[in-house]
């Protein structure tokens, strides 16, 4: 293979990945400083020299001078400076990396007059205590409501101003049933009457009371579905009301007793069979348009559906043995959960037909799992919801293994033999070539990658590819010159 680099079919992309390099010579760097069709990436390397980072704010570049306000290793001198930047997204990202920052630059921004920049400092852990109390006084709602979400950890006092807000929103976000970040708060007991008796408040109120009779009835009958599961959950729900939430019209309330341990057993498998049921019509009339309604309850049952995947239960996992042969996946998963389990029972749950319980089990009986039984319950791997993840990453592969699956049938798999550091330069060479972009990705950015393979992958069909390669450390220097060049930079 030739060595000359033939022309990137992705050359902005390419100078992008480039500028990411952390290889990429000084001089090099500063040239990247006129680039205008990226996103800045090269403001972000960890090792700008002040001259540099003064030429960056003086060029006022926005995407430049946004991507060296999020760096984490900008002085805090600088961050000041940004901090006085006439954008309001450049001032919100130099809150980003203020971890250790002095106390006027948080004090500078609190009084900012954008409620996006107030909105980051509402989110930030690094702003002192008695600076973000002030927060809870903004007078924009929307920065009320983000403190609220985001500061679970807040002084009773500030709390309570949350929750007693005039602003719906804000009361919304300060009793509700998710929040951003743990441990979720608790209301003040006293407070606990008038967030059941408001609308908005309700439904995060719920797990929190004192579950009397005439409460019961009351939530039982509230039109707001939330509510209705969140009373289905409470452990002193009566029998008779678990009954009647049992064939609530929302498939959500009904998962919330389906998880209750007192559900008897015949209302648990009818839940589970409508919910699995479920599925939203694939061939509806292209000219037959659904009403807001109709479109919300559709979402909230494929809720139900991924929700009820996704449910562990700590009373199931605390007395285990009697479920691990569950006919409710959930059910084993959570089960499999537990340290406890006798060593059959482990290997039957890591053979368990569904990918979430063997995925459990292995990442809860980490010294039970071979490198086969890795492999295996990898390459069975089918996650609920799209993510990165994958159980490889929880159980490093020999080299033989990683050697071995380079050949592999499955794409997915082979995308792990770059792992091995010390991959033989044939099989580098192999998934350089490979037909699955996914495998040339995950092999663009090895160490053992040859010169000429390395250069041709910059001319990868695939954008993300040839960015990668482009970020690839060992990339000769007079590949990025001639990048450069191209570029005309």
């Amino acid at each position: 293979m030739s060595d000359v680099m033939p022309p990137p079919v992705h050359l902005d992309e390419v100078v992008e990945g480039l500028a990411g390099n952390p290889a990429l010579p000084t001089e090099l760097v500063r040239r990247l400083f006129s680039y205008r069709n990226g996103h800045g990436s090269v403001a972000k390397h960890q090792d700008l020299t002040d001259d540099m980072i003064a030429e960056i704010i003086a060029d006022d570049d926005d995407w430049l001078t946004h991507a060296l306000a999020l760096n984490r290793s900008l002085p805090h001198a600088f961050r000041m400076t940004l901090a006085e930047h006439p954008d309001p997204g450049i001032r919100a990202a130099a809150v980003a990396g203020a971890d250790g920052a002095p106390r006027e630059l948080f004090e500078r921004l609190l009084g900012d007059a954008d409620p996006q920049v107030r909105e980051h400092l509402a989110k930030s852990d690094h702003v002192p205590t008695d600076l973000r109390e002030r927060l809870a006084a903004d007078p924009e709602p929307e920065v009320r409501a983000t403190l609220a979400q985001w500061w679970t950890r807040a002084p009773e006092a500030v709390r309570r101003i949350l929750l007693t807000d005039p602003e719906d929103a804000v009361r919304t976000a300060a009793c509700a049933t998710y929040y951003r970040r743990l441990p979720h708060p608790v209301p003040p007991a006293d407070l606990l009457p008038a967030l059941l008796a408001d609308p908005v408040t309700r439904a995060g109120a719920v797990r929190h009371c004192a579950l009397d009779a005439g409460t019961a009835r009351r939530l039982a009958d509230d039109p707001d579905d939330e509510v209705r599961k969140e009373l289905a959950e409470h452990p002193d729900l009566p029998p008779r009301l678990r009954d009647v939430l049992a064939e609530d019209p929302s498939l959500r309330v009904r998962l919330g007793v389906f998880a209750r341990q007192d559900t008897p057993e015949s209302s648990r498998a009818a839940i589970h069979a409508q919910i699995l049921s479920y599925a939203p019509p694939l061939d509806r009339p292209e000219d037959q348009v659904l009403d807001d309604d109709a479109l919300e309850r559709q979402f909230m049952n494929e809720m139900a559906r991924l929700e009820c995947r996704a449910l562990r239960l700590p009373w199931v996992t605390a007395d285990p043995l009697p479920y691990v042969d569950s006919p409710y996946a959930c059910f084993r998963a959570s089960a499999a959960m537990s340290d406890s389990l006798p060593a059959p029972v482990v290997a039957r749950l890591l053979d368990d037909e569904e990918s979430d319980v063997r995925t459990t089990m292995a990442l809860h009986a980490r010294d039970r799992v071979d490198p086969a039984t890795a492999e295996r319950i990898d390459r069975g791997y089918r996650p609920g919801k799209k993510t990165r993840w994958r159980p490889a990453d929880a159980f490093l592969l020999p080299a033989d293994v990683l050697r071995r699956l380079a050949t592999d049938p499955d794409p997915r798999m082979r995308q792990l033999a770059p792992r091995d550091s010390d991959l033989p330069v044939e099989l580098v060479r192999h998934l350089a070539a490979d037909p699955d972009q996914t495998v040339r990705r995950a092999i663009a950015s090895h160490p053992q990658l040859p010169t000429p393979e390395l250069i041709q992958l910059l001319a990868d069909p695939s954008e993300s590819v040839a960015t990668t390669a482009a970020a690839n450390p060992n990339l000769p220097p007079e590949q990025m010159h001639r990048l450069l060049a191209l570029a005309r930079l």
